[in-house]
């Protein structure tokens, strides 16, 4: 019957089960399962006995088996595949030779024909169960039975994925036949062939298809497309289905990319990516930019077929365009990769016809459009591009500086990511520049400007040498033109233009130059006009009175010819037409040779300028970008600080002097806590400096330690410590060389010739050796000590406190590990270090010397750190120079005996001593009080628990020794005491002798270091004495030696500090002395940490200094009260505003302190959150607070860290609450801003519907309403629920009718207004008001007034008044007075109320 009725492909599979059955082959029977076993082996066997033909008698056979695919087994599925692929390959065979026989019979060509129907249409079937099983068993993750799955697959041989590669290739086979000759060379039916490419594109669905190990099926898949694109006509409707499949399958674009690419260069379909490209220019932006699915699959198509075949997509963009300016920024990105990829491998290089440079021109301009395009993703994309450009040397010279120009402006874009690849384009700018290897702008100045005037001097005398060509050859060359004028005038073609030009001037000489003058400008048409109305005008007059010619095109050509050579410069010249006309030929040729010389000189002068303009420009601009991109090596994003150091590296192998700040600036990035940042600091200075050039070894070790000595010139104490971490690091890796250390002994050494600079750079290097390996300096101690601190240290004090400095970090880093029973590393006190320290600081003392100060400090300390009994040392060194300040006095006393007598012996000496012995006194005096404290709080303390451990350890081995030769009878009766002892290794025991020790330390500083016998007993009246008489002592240098020293003698007991705090901060407030008042804060941070209960009280005093009017002193402040509140030392309260000034400081250094402050203090829980009411409260005070432009600038700031909801909802609620205690419109102003800084979420509009009360009267501010209203424009710029539109629009007409409502009050004096007008600037607080404390406010958050601090009341001070100052504090003190801030510190004014700080052991404080 099948060879009788048509076989027809069905739509479904159903459809094959109903019809007629007359016309139509119709399905008999569907088998059971049962039935398919033997049904199948009998189509078998009727293969083998018919062949491909069988499947006329057995097609419900495979039809049954497809029907219950699901519920058959593995091998019953396989058998069929391969009987099924047995019979195609079959009737392939046959086929190739049937088709060719011209003699076929109909009957057996519709045999054949629905033969090779029915046996597509069970393969395509077959092949979609298949692929539809592998589906499904991808979705199961690892599972045992998916492990019995492989198992089994393996065991059997059979595999899918190979399987379908090969029934592909079958397909592929079937088609490559001329199957129309069943149709009798009629046109295949499209059905049958979307049929069998409906198995590529179902393949290709796959998502794993795109990986490397399904190439194969990959490839053979494109190649079955390919054939029914060649043969078959299948381009329209592949055009449709592949941008289908690009809509909905997002991992196809790639494929497809690859298998247009193939059919466009293998089978010459190049047709086909117009039609795809067309397709998709066709689709609409508005839909696509609905379709974020579908246009990422197209944007990545466009981009993998652009760099593919580039050509080919240049031929059709046209089409594209469109999309660049559609919503969509994926789109715009993929479009501008094509022109990328166009540029860089189609219009490149300098032999482009005049089309393709527009065409070049053109898409260069688009990019660099779109550098500023409105979407970061595209702007950061088209940097990309532009960077790979440059890499690839394809963009032209002339927009160069034009895309340098957009890069640096780019350094300023909020999105992190374009910031990246803005400073990425950079550096490839740099690396790949065309102008020099040395791009410093002094550097090419001076060449510059030597060129420009050689090239002007060129100019003048090219100028004077210019050639004059005879008016009579200018006029014959230009006369056809002119006579074309003439007659396209004189025939009327254009009268009506250029009326304006026909106007004669009154003069017939004036009417001459005017035509000689458009002559000269080629404008011909109006010389004519202009000539032939001067005819008519000026008839009988010079030069219009000429004799008619035969027409009038030649009488006007004939006057226009004697005025043009007639008023020609030439005319003037000494060499007539005849002379010139007169010489030979071998003149003029000898004549042009030397005319063209110096034309061809001024051309490559002019080159040669341009040249050096453009890389002077280049190098203004890299420049430029140093200054931004130095700022952004502390940003937030770690990619971007990466970047930024790998550009500085960059620019520094150019020579671009600006570059050594950033090399730096990148420094304190090494602390970083990102492991990514720290590498990459230590790699950019790995490329600077451990890769010095040079031939040899030695001249390479030269080079670093030159380099490294070049860093360290006129560095900070912080720059020397980073570089300190970095040269560590490279040691302990074994980076540096061993010649290199060689080098720096020798320098120091003086057995090479340096500068005293570069001695003291080399020890510096070695002490920072010695951090990575101590025995760099170990090994060489004695050298250090002969060289440095013998005769020679009075010749440079700075060379031996760097030795001091050496050896001390030697000492730190060679002690064994702190364990219990480790003996702490100490040198004997007759060592020759200590002896060589204590004479050159008793020698030197008596020496005026800037610089043996900080030699002095630096030698106590280490005396301290190293020696055994150190303060005996130093009471030594402080006996002898005592000894010497009163010798000196004495023999003073001799040459002045009529001086007057003073009661103290001190006094007498400062009036007659040298103001510099007494400075070195004082600062000697305090620098070993402070070393003697550390000494006993950190040495002493450690070596008592030292040998507390030890004698414990003890006592338990003898228990132990004592247990073990015992009975048995008596261990048990004593693992009692046994248990004791097992508390005690707990610590019970130790934790109350650590602080019986602990105790022990502060009763020897408390009761005798002070003491009348102790030595420090009979220099402190002399450091007060100085301290409270400054203008007795009015040298600055002493002042400040004596107010430090003050400092660390106050750190030595409590009851000394508590008696001398109101001196301290006096001067602290009154000193005019700006390094006076530093010094003081710096000392009264280190009391607060020490004596926290004494210094508690004069907090307020620390805050008054961050609004010194010297900059160093606020930043020292900013920074010590940085550590203070960081560390919980200083009770934090609305004072902390004073910090959030600093934001707005003039200097930047102190506002990067502020900053750093407040990015640490956001790190601790919902700190800023509970501090922004204080702050906004003294902040927007008009009497102590800031003005309203700083207040703003300030908030932001403050704002940003606020990100959660909670605090969002929290903070709405509350700046609401405070719009009803408001005193003035400038509060009423600063609400509503920082209401505007806030992100509304939906309930945090809730939040201001519930509140609307509070601020209703308020809005007939401008203002005010204007930041309301700004509230909802950012709440509608995030997607939300229609419910809450409705909330927002509500809350928006009740905004706008308040609003409106109080300005019709302003009018009628608020008659009949239900919400009064308040009037703040009238009203008067009441009494209660006036005096309530701010710390009360502000604990409870209900009221936003900073009310006047109340005043301090004595009971013997009561009544009295105090005038108001500018700054006030009453935050953290309730009862603080205004007097506080004037520095007259009375006694009884004192602080006495006191909180105390819980310290957890003196212990803090090593």
């Amino acid at each position: 019957m099948a060879a009788l009725c048509e076989f027809q492909l069905p739509l479904a599979a159903d459809d094959l089960l109903r019809g007629d059955s007359s016309r139509h082959y119709v399905v008999q029977e569907v088998l059971s399962v049962r039935e398919l076993p033997p049904a199948i082996a009998a189509f078998q066997a009727a293969f083998r006995a018919q062949g491909a033909l069988a499947v006329l008698q057995h097609f419900d056979t495979v039809y049954s088996l497809l029907r219950h695919f699901r519920a058959l087994g593995a091998a019953a599925k396989e058998d069929a595949l391969e009987l099924m692929m047995q019979v195609v390959t079959h009737h392939s065979n046959e086929l190739s030779t049937i088709l060719s026989d011209s003699g076929l019979s109909h009957a057996d060509r519709n045999a054949h024909l629905n033969a090779l129907k029915m046996n597509c249409y069970l393969l395509s079937g077959l092949l979609e169960a298949f692929e539809m099983e592998a589906f499904k068993n991808g979705l199961v993750e690892v599972d045992p039975a998916g492990k019995n799955k492989k198992n089994r697959t393996k065991v059997s041989g059979f595999s899918w994925e190979d399987e379908r590669e090969l029934l592909l290739r079958l397909l592929t086979q079937l088609l490559q036949l001329d199957l129309r000759q069943l149709w009798n060379g009629l046109v295949v039916e499209e059905e049958l062939v979307n049929l069998l490419t409906g198995c590529s594109y179902r393949i290709l669905e796959n998502s794993n298809i795109g990986l490397q190990k399904y190439r194969a099926t990959r490839e053979a898949a494109m190649h079955l497309l390919a054939t029914a694109l060649t043969h078959y006509d299948h381009i329209f409707s592949a055009t449709l289905k592949i941008t289908q499949m690009l809509q909905h399958f997002e991992h196809v674009a790639p494929v497809f990319a690859q298998a247009v690419t193939l059919w466009a260069t293998e089978y010459g379909l190049k047709s086909i990516v117009g039609e795809l490209l067309r397709e998709i220019g066709q689709k609409c932006p508005q839909e696509l930019a609905r379709d974020t699915s579908g246009i990422k699959g197209y944007s990545v198509f466009i981009t993998e077929l652009s760099e593919q075949i580039p050509a080919l997509v240049l031929s059709n963009m046209s089409v594209l365009l469109r999309h660049l300016d559609g919503e969509n920024y994926m789109m715009r990105n993929a479009i501008l990769s094509a022109m990328a990829e166009v540029l860089l491998q189609v219009l490149n290089g300098d032999q482009l016809e005049e089309a393709a440079r527009g065409t070049r021109d053109h898409f260069l301009n688009t990019l660099q459009a779109h550098i500023c395009d409105i979407n970061g993703f595209v702007r950061s994309r088209v940097l990309q591009l532009f960077t790979r450009i440059v890499q690839d040397k394809v963009l032209p010279l002339t927009q160069f500086l034009c895309v340098v120009s957009l890069a640096v402006g780019r350094l300023k874009d909020k999105s992190v990511v374009v910031v990246k690849n803005a400073i990425q384009l950079l550096a490839a700018f740099l690396s790949n520049n065309p102008y020099s290897c040395k791009l410093s702008c002094s550097d090419l100045a001076e060449p510059l400007k030597k060129e420009m005037q050689k090239l002007q001097e060129m100019k003048d005398c090219c100028r004077e040498a210019a050639p004059r060509i005879a008016p009579e050859e200018e006029w014959e060359a230009m006369l056809p033109e002119v006579r074309a004028a003439a007659q396209q005038v004189l025939q009327s073609l254009q009268e009506e233009e250029d009326e304006e030009v026909l106007e004669v001037e009154e003069t017939a000489e004036g009417t001459s130059e005017r035509i000689t003058g458009l002559l000269r400008k080629l404008n011909y048409k109006s010389a004519v006009r202009l000539t032939q109305k001067a005819l008519w005008h000026f008839q009988g007059q010079e030069p219009f009175s000429s004799p008619k010619e035969e027409n009038e095109e030649a009488t006007i050509l004939g006057i226009l010819k004697r005025l043009y050579t007639g008023l020609c410069p030439g005319e003037k010249s000494e060499d007539s037409p005849c002379d010139s006309s007169s010489l030979t030929l071998e003149e003029a040729v000898l004549e042009e040779q030397p005319q063209e010389q110096p034309q061809m000189e001024l051309v490559k002068q002019e080159m040669l300028v341009q040249y050096l303009q453009d890389a002077y420009n280049f190098s203004v601009k890299i420049t430029e970008a140093l200054s931004l991109i130095s700022k952004l090596m502390y940003e937030n994003s770690i990619s971007v600080v990466q970047e930024a150091i790998e550009f500085f590296v960059t620019v520094s192998k150019f020579g671009v002097p600006q570059a050594l700040l950033g090399v730096r600036r990148m420094l304190p990035l090494v602390w970083s806590k990102e492991p990514g940042i720290k590498e990459a600091v230590l790699n950019a200075y790995r490329q600077l400096y451990l890769s010095p050039s040079g031939d040899s070894e030695r001249a390479r070790a030269q080079n670093l330690v030159c380099s490294l000595s070049l860093i360290m010139v006129d560095a900070s104490l912080g720059t020397i410590q980073c570089l300190e971490e970095i040269i560590s690091e490279f040691v302990q890796k074994d980076e540096i060389k061993p010649a290199v250390i060689q080098l720096l002994w020798e320098r120091f050494a003086e057995k090479s010739q340096c500068s005293p600079l570069e001695r003291r750079a080399a020890v510096m290097l070695l002490g920072m050796m010695a951090r990575g390996k101590p025995e760099i300096i170990g090994s060489n101690l004695e050298v250090l000590v002969r060289v440095g601190l013998t005769e020679k240290v009075y010749e440079d004090y700075r060379l031996a406190e760097e030795v001091c400095n050496a050896i001390s970090k030697f000492a730190s880093n060679s002690k064994p590990a702190e364990e219990k029973n480790n003996v702490p590393f100490r040198l004997p006190q007759d060592q020759a270090l200590f002896v060589c320290l204590s004479e050159a600081v008793s020698n030197g003392f008596a020496q005026p010397s800037s610089h043996w100060i900080p030699f002095m400090e630096a030698a106590v300390a280490l005396i301290y750190q190293l020696a055994e009994g150190p303060e005996k040392i130093c009471a030594h060194i402080l006996q002898v120079c005592s000894q010497k300040a009163l010798e000196n006095l004495q023999e003073s006393d001799g040459q002045n005996e009529e001086s007057e007598s003073s009661p103290s012996k001190v006094s007498d000496g400062a009036s007659s001593l040298p103001t510099f012995l007494l400075l070195h006194l004082v600062s000697l005096v305090g620098q070993v009080a402070l070393q003697q404290v550390a000494h006993l709080e950190v040495s002493v303390s450690m070596e008592l628990r030292r040998r507390r451990v030890l004698m414990e350890e003890q006592k338990t081995k003898q228990h132990k020794e004592r247990s073990d030769s015992s009975s048995k009878k008596k261990q048990r009766a004593r693992s009692t005491e046994n248990d004791t002892t097992i508390e005690e290794e707990l610590g019970l025991v130790g934790a109350s002798a650590d602080d019986t020790e602990a105790e022990l330390i502060r009763s020897i500083c408390e009761t005798e270091l002070l003491d009348e016998k102790h030595l420090f007993s009979a220099f402190v009246p002399l450091v007060l004495r100085i301290c409270n008489n400054p203008g007795l002592y009015s040298d600055s240098a002493l002042r400040a030696a004596a107010a430090l020293t003050l400092g660390k003698v106050c750190m030595i007991s409590s009851e000394f500090c508590d008696s001398h705090l109101r001196l301290l901060f006096t001067m602290m407030e009154k000193s005019p002395l700006p390094v006076v008042r530093s010094n003081l804060i710096i000392a009264a941070g280190d009391l607060a940490i020490r004596f926290p209960n004494h210094v508690e009280p004069w907090t307020p005093h620390l805050y008054a200094r961050l609004r010194d009017p010297c900059q160093s002193v606020r930043q020292t402040a900013a920074v010590v009260m940085t550590h203070l509140i960081l560390k919980d030392m200083v009770k934090v309260k609305g004072q902390v505003s004073e910090m959030a000034t600093l934001l707005i400081d003039p200097e930047e250094a102190i506002v990067g302190v502020a900053q750093n402050f407040f990015n640490e203090l956001s790190n601790k829980d919902n700190a800023i959150y509970n501090l922004l009411p204080d702050m906004i409260s003294r902040l927007s005070d008009p009497d102590c607070g800031v003005d309203e432009e700083s207040f703003h600038t300030i908030m932001r700031h403050l704002f940003s860290y606020i990100t959660k909801d909670k605090q969002t909802e929290s903070l709405v609620e509350k700046l609401c609450q405070r719009f009803r205690t408001a005193r003035n419109e400038r509060q009423y102003r600063d609400l509503s801003h920082c209401l505007s800084l806030l992100p509304i979420s939906e309930r945090g509009l809730h939040k201001l519907q519930d509140n609307f009360d509070c601020f209703a009267d308020k809005l007939q501010d401008p203002a005010v309403y204007s930041y309301f209203q700004a509230v909802l424009v950012r709440f509608r710029r995030a997607p939300s629920k229609p419910e809450t539109k409705a909330l927002a629009e509500e809350l928006e007409q009740k905004l706008f009718a308040c609003h409106n409502r109080g300005m019709d009050s302003l009018d009628t004096c608020q008659e009949g207004g239900k919400t009064p007008m308040p009037e703040p600037t009238k009203r008067k607080p009441t009494a209660g008001c006036r005096h309530q404390p701010l710390s009360t406010a502000n604990r409870d958050d209900d009221d936003f007034v900073t009310p006047r601090p109340k005043a301090l009341r004595n009971k013997k001070r009561a009544q009295k008044t105090h005038k108001r100052t500018v700054i006030t504090f009453s935050s953290d003190e309730e009862n603080s007075s205004e007097n506080e801030l004037s520095a007259e510190l009375r006694e009884e004014e004192t602080p006495t109320k006191t909180t105390p700080i819980t310290r957890s052991s003196t212990r803090r404080l090593r």
